[in-house]
């Protein structure tokens, strides 16, 4: 019963935390003077990555033995599956809801629809979106081919995806306000009273709300790894299912939070600039770490991933993504899971 008491107050908790990390990041972007797209794709999403990150960094370089490190491998692959899939999905579903409750009118249908099967943004809108997603598809296939082959010089190749992932921080960074209109900021949490509030207390609340974050993320997985053999799951699936869906958690209240603000394209933005990272930083530890070989579960996990970016970078590139579309994504984590009953078996 303790567990299932912890597993709600560490969910708690991260929402909590992230409703003070958006609110913090959104002033550190501007007093580092970063577009708005930019807040999300590389400020919120190397904040709320950072968990799965160091997760990898210590399975990969202090694990006992092989089937330790390999721990992180795991880890590398789920956290982009858990994004493309369940992220994208609880997002599109947020998004449905709130333009039900909202009444968003919708030309498509009268304005009888509630503008659900309207596109989530203008043509720009997508085509950056869909930019993220070409940036991600071929480096995450490249990720996946590594893992079926063997040779003396793949380690050598973790470095690569540190240069990909710095390339695209660079380019993040360079794109300026992207057109959007300045928007103003809610009060900093900790200075509630100030108008502008000082950098210090910037700082402070962004690094305050991390460690709650990452704590609160760690012991929730530990929760769910105690509950899986409870419902009569194995380590083994709970380690590739339940698990990176706990990892990614922060990443999904963050789009839940920038949803209810009105802030749809920052919510994109977080989830598309953590598969970023989770494409390139935690797969160069696990190539120059371990030998970055894939089973039957982790190949398949990689199947389904391509599979749901495939299906998003279509929809955005022909300009229909509507929250419905999105929340589809969420089936794809249903089809691995169904998939992963055999491979295991």
């Amino acid at each position: 019963m303790i567990h299932f008491v912890l597993l709600i107050v560490c969910a708690v908790a991260i929402y909590l935390s992230c409703e003070w990390f958006v609110n913090a990041v959104e002033w550190l972007g501007q007093r580092l003077d970063v577009g708005k797209m930019a807040v999300g794709t590389i400020l919120a999403a190397f904040g709320t990555a950072l968990p799965e990150s160091v997760v990898t960094l210590v399975a990969v370089t202090t694990g006992a033995d092989e089937e330790a490190k390999n721990i992180g491998v795991g880890a590398a692959m789920g956290g982009p599956l858990a994004l493309s899939t369940i992220a994208y999905g609880v997002t599109g579903a947020m998004l449905f809801l709130k333009r039900r409750r909202e009444h968003v009118p919708d030309p498509a249908d009268g304005g009888d629809r509630g503008g659900v099967r309207a596109p989530l943004g203008d043509e720009k809108d997508m085509k950056r979106l869909a930019k993220d997603q070409t940036w991600f598809l071929p480096i995450f296939v490249v990720k996946v081919a590594l893992g079926l082959v063997a040779f003396a010089v793949k380690p050598v190749l973790g470095v690569l995806f540190f240069a990909a992932y710095a390339v695209y921080f660079w380019r993040e960074i360079r794109s300026g306000d992207d057109g959007g209109e300045d928007e103003e900021l809610e009060p900093l949490k900790l200075r509630p009273r100030a108008a502008v509030p000082e950098t210090w207390a910037v700082v402070v609340q962004t690094l305050a709300t991390l460690a709650v974050i990452f704590f609160a993320s760690q012991l929730f997985v530990r929760q769910l790894d105690a509950i899986g053999p409870m419902l009569g799951l194995s380590s083994a699936v709970t380690a590739l299912l339940l698990s990176p869906v706990a990892t990614e958690l922060p990443e999904v209240m963050n789009a839940i939070i920038w949803v209810r603000q009105g802030k749809t394209q920052l919510a994109l933005a977080n989830i598309s600039g953590a598969m970023m990272i989770q494409a390139t930083v935690p797969s160069g530890l696990g190539l120059l770490f371990t030998s970055w070989e894939f089973d039957g579960a982790l190949l398949w996990s990689g199947v389904i991933t391509m599979a749901a970016i495939v299906y998003l970078l279509l929809t955005m590139r022909a300009h229909r993504l509507t929250p419905g579309r999105l929340a589809v994504a969420a089936l794809f984590y249903a089809v691995f899971g169904l998939g992963l009953v055999p491979i295991l078996a």
